[in-house]
C-alpha cells in the first residue's frame, strides 16, 4: 500500500517572539490523515510552534509547507483559507454572539457543517441560542473546536484543549479528537501537558526540548513502553 502523501512539511524552522529565539532548528513532516501529539515540559516551545504555523509569531528562518503551499509566505489571515484550523489556548470565541452565530460566522464549504458539529457535541446543540458568555469553560472549548472544524481545514491545531476542564468534559473532548482524527481522517497536531491523555487518540508523538525536537515515536509504542516519557518529561504514560 502506498504511503499517504506528506501534508505538512517543516524544515529548519527558527522562530520565537521579538528578538527571543524559542525554537532554533525544527524539522518534521506530517502525512495526510495522521495525528501528532506535541509533547514537552513547560516552556519548551509547544505553543510557539503552533503559533508559528498559524503565523502569529516571528519566523527567523525555515520553511513551512502545507499541501505544497509555502505557508510561511502567507500572512496569518490567509492561513485559514490555505487549510489551517486553530483552537488556541484562549479559545477566541465571539462571546457576544450565540453558539450558532459563532459557527455560521466562520463556516467554509465542506463536510463539516453546523449540524455535524452539533452531532459531535450535543451540549452545543442544546445551547445553540446561548451567547458565548453564557457557556461554561468546557462548552466554550467545544465551541472553539467546532469553529475550527467548520472552517473545513486540512490540518487541525489544538493547543492544550483539555487544560483546566472537568474530567467528564475531558472525556467528551478526547472522544471528539479521536473521532475527528481516526474516523474522519483529519490531520491534527495536539499540544498536551499530560501525554497519557493524548497518546490513545494520536498516531505519532514528538517531544520538544532545548529548542528543537528531542524525541520522536509511534504513540502505540510509547503506550507499550512509556520509559522515554520519564526521561524527557519526568512523567509516565500510565
Amino acid at each position: 500500500m502506498a504511503e499517504p502523501p506528506v501534508l505538512l512539511r517543516v524544515e529548519g524552522l527558527r522562530c520565537g517572539h521579538g528578538e527571543a529565539v524559542v525554537l532554533s532548528d525544527v524539522s518534521f513532516t506530517l502525512q495526510a490523515g495522521r495525528s501528532l501529539a506535541l509533547l514537552g515540559r513547560n516552556g519548551t516551545g509547544k505553543t510557539t510552534l503552533l503559533d508559528t504555523l498559524v503565523g502569529v509569531t516571528r519566523r527567523f528562518e525555515g520553511r513551512i509547507e502545507l499541501a505544497g503551499t509555502a505557508l510561511h509566505e502567507l500572512p496569518a489571515h490567509r492561513r485559514a483559507a490555505a487549510g489551517i484550523g486553530w483552537v488556541p489556548q484562549e479559545r477566541n470565541i465571539f462571546k457576544s454572539l450565540t453558539v450558532s452565530e459563532n459557527l455560521s460566522a466562520v463556516a467554509r464549504p465542506g463536510p463539516w457543517t453546523e449540524r455535524r458539529v452539533y452531532e459531535l457535541f450535543p451540549r452545543l446543540a442544546e445551547r445553540q441560542r446561548n451567547l458565548g458568555t453564557q457557556l461554561s469553560g468546557g462548552e466554550q472549548q467545544m465551541l472553539a473546536f467546532g469553529r475550527a472544524l467548520v472552517l473545513n481545514p486540512r490540518l487541525l491545531l489544538l493547543d492544550e484543549p483539555l487544560e483546566g476542564l472537568a474530567p467528564l468534559i475531558v472525556t467528551e473532548l478526547l472522544a471528539a479528537i479521536a473521532r475527528v482524527a481516526r474516523e474522519e481522517g483529519l490531520s491534527s497536531i495536539v499540544v498536551e501537558q499530560h501525554p497519557q491523555l493524548v497518546l490513545g487518540v494520536t498516531d505519532d508523538a514528538v517531544v520538544l526540548d532545548r529548542g528543537g525536537i528531542a524525541y520522536r515515536a509511534d504513540c502505540a509504542a510509547l503506550r507499550a513502553d512509556p520509559s522515554p516519557l520519564d526521561t524527557w518529561l519526568g512523567v509516565s504514560a500510565h
